[in-house]
């Protein structure tokens, strides 16, 4: 089933769904009751809540009713669902490449009108403005809440013993990892097989997912000089380990590897800073990913989303928490306590005076790669490109060594058949 909301499914819906639509939109104390859907789990569940306690300690007129529902992908159906069957939360949040989409469903509320909402002070490359080709001509959809990049993070043990540095070209990353594997022992190099990391290779040998008319060219040579480096680095040069899973699966188990010493350096998120910091036994030293012919990154993470059907209050409730949440002292506060990026241009400037880069040497790199950052398109499709496309060929072709442009040519000739 495709990972996007089909048109008929936005006039059909559940009658399960359906029947919970009428609800009370004030609690018993006055307060306007808002819906509020989300993913995060561990410490990012517990500074979310954290943020929120904080919103209800600063008014009385709104009550958030927080509830989990699942990873990115599971809430993500969750939702279509609900907005299928007129049953769908005020607010919650959903992985940007999606974003387009819902835009074009008509199924988002534009945020614009809204008090503040516009004077919102993004950082550029992470809100919809800069996040996205094209994003700023659109009304405001999205308010981003956890917004990363891919970050390669070093054993900074093996590096020194090796007398390396971390690698700046992809020249530079076959050389150290040649010189830090051990067969049996140790992979030179790690990163999960997915769509996130691929294109970011993709920019980096100078290609785009998506050309400047909005057709997916999966990056022509480009992208096919991405995937071949993988299947070199893996089948050929054997430094980097076959692919051990699909999701966040795989991502678990590079982190756990470099974590445990199976790996000495990783392509992983900007979001498991602290995480890799708080369990390593020994220097974490992060850097930017290397360079072919130029430097590139995408961002990652989910973006705030008000969903258009939601009753007036609770719409007019979810934008003031959304200005709450992009004040300083909370937008601040979720990334020196995750490592997801400061999305406010304020927030950034307050861990700067308050010294916060200079104390976390590898937050201030993942600051400063933004620079780094091509923006992904505006186009509907994106998505469905991603998971139903992309994504299910990169770890068959990588894991069977398959013809790169044979799996590319298939691939973008799928991708060019309407959704």
């Amino acid at each position: 089933m495709s990972a996007l909301i089909g048109r008929r499914a936005l006039v059909a819906g559940g009658a399960a769904l359906a029947a919970g639509c009428r609800r009370r939109e004030r609690d018993e104390r006055g307060r306007v009751r808002l819906r509020f859907w989300y993913t995060l789990g561990g410490r990012n569940r517990e500074v979310l809540l954290e943020i929120i306690r904080r919103f209800h300690a600063a008014q009385d007129d709104v009550r958030v009713e927080a509830t989990y529902q699942g990873d990115y992908f599971e809430s993500l159906a969750k939702l279509r669902t609900a907005i299928a069957a007129k049953a769908a939360p005020a607010l919650s949040h959903v992985v940007a490449e999606v974003v387009p989409y819902l835009a074009r469903a008509n199924t988002l509320e534009p945020l614009d009108a809204y008090p503040g909402m516009k004077e919102i002070p993004f950082v550029p490359a992470l809100g919809q403005a800069g996040a996205f080709r094209g994003g700023g001509r659109a009304p405001l959809y999205g308010v981003p809440l956890n917004r990363s990049t891919p970050l390669m993070y070093c054993n900074g043990e093996l590096f020194a013993k090796e007398g390396l540095r971390p690698p700046e070209t992809w020249d530079e990353l076959r050389l150290a990892a040649r010189a830090l594997t051990r067969p049996g022992e140790r992979w030179g190099h790690e990163v999960p097989i997915s769509w996130w990391f691929w294109v970011a290779l993709v920019g980096q040998a100078g290609g785009e997912v998506f050309d400047a008319d909005g057709r997916p060219t999966l990056g022509g040579e480009a992208g096919e000089r991405a995937l071949r480096l993988w299947q070199d680095l893996i089948h050929r040069e054997r430094v980097m380990r076959p692919p051990p899973g699909r999701d966040y699966d795989a991502w678990n188990v590079t982190n756990q590897d470099f974590l445990g010493g199976r790996a000495a350096f990783i392509w992983t998120s900007t979001a498991y800073i602290r995480y890799l910091e708080d369990n390593a036994r020994f220097p974490v030293v992060a850097a930017p990913l290397p360079r072919d012919v130029r430097a590139s990154v995408p961002t990652g993470g989910t973006f705030f989303v008000v969903v258009r059907q939601a009753p007036d209050e609770e719409r007019a409730a979810a934008a003031r928490f959304l200005r709450f949440f992009c004040e300083a002292e909370q937008a601040a506060y979720v990334s020196t306590r995750t490592g997801y990026l400061p999305t406010t241009v304020p927030a950034v400037d307050k861990m700067r005076a308050d010294g916060f880069f200079a104390a976390h040497p590898n937050d201030d790199v993942a600051q400063r790669q933004l620079a780094s950052v091509d923006p992904w398109p505006w186009e509907p499709m994106l998505f469905r490109i991603e998971r139903d496309i992309v994504d299910p060929r990169l770890e068959e072709a990588v894991l069977l060594d398959r013809d790169a442009r044979a799996v590319l040519d298939h691939a973008r000739a799928l991708a060019a058949r309407p959704g």
